[in-house]
């Protein structure tokens, strides 16, 4: 599903990222763990092509046999939209949209339809509890609710892979319990991939594996 070789990462004079190597299978849960500093979120951006690996020989990253280095900004930026999906610690919906709305922005710049966006938004929101939400906005709903709303909007498109940056750094310890027992439901009810960048050891030691990062590098 994915597999990363020799990714380095320089900003200037600084290299955070070191030479990483992986491979992470269809259907896993992986967590990322390590200090701060340690590169984590960057390799996160990376892999999710949100930002690029610096050009180094025998570097490459491929994504569902797609090869990633290849792909022009505009190729990068339709890929990113149909087959990747993203939950980050602040939930980052957009306030003055429903939960409903928040959820279907990616399947409209897609182009779906609306009828069917709102269908498939109702669906995963019903799915995660969240059927008397639907025309709620961000600030009528609890930090838990807004994480799931972000959720289903990560899952709308039908991604392969699923990212996720702290997802419950911002969630009381039961929101984030919640969470966590959510993201291997939605693996089991979907067969989403998920990369799970955390500072949270339960969420981390839960994942099928555990890459452990120092200094640019994974070391486990």
């Amino acid at each position: 599903m994915i597999k990363a070789k020799n990714i380095h990462k320089y900003y200037g004079d600084l290299h955070v990222l070191k030479g990483v190597d992986l491979h992470i299978k269809q259907g896993e849960i992986v967590s990322i763990v390590g200090a701060s500093g340690a590169g984590k979120t960057t390799l996160l951006q990376i892999l999710g092509t949100l930002d690029r690996s610096n050009k180094i020989k025998e570097s490459h990253l491929t994504i569902n046999e797609s090869n990633i280095d290849k792909f022009s900004q505009k190729q990068l930026s339709k890929f990113r939209n149909e087959q990747l999906g993203f939950i980050f610690q602040f939930h980052q919906l957009l306030p003055e949209f429903t939960a409903l709305e928040n959820v279907c922005i990616p399947a409209f710049i897609k182009k779906t339809p609306a009828t069917k966006a709102e269908k498939k938004a109702k669906e995963l929101l019903d799915f995660l509890g969240l059927s008397h939400r639907y025309n709620h906005k961000p600030n009528e709903l609890s930090g838990g609710e807004q994480q799931r709303v972000a959720v289903a909007r990560a899952l709308i498109n039908n991604p392969k892979v699923i990212f996720a940056d702290e997802p419950s750094g911002n969630l009381d310890s039961e929101a984030a319990e919640n969470l966590h027992q959510l993201f291997f439901k939605l693996r089991d009810e979907f067969g989403q991939t998920f990369v799970i960048v955390t500072h949270n050891q339960e969420l981390a030691d839960m994942a099928d594996r555990k890459l452990v990062m120092v200094d640019g590098k994974i070391i486990d």
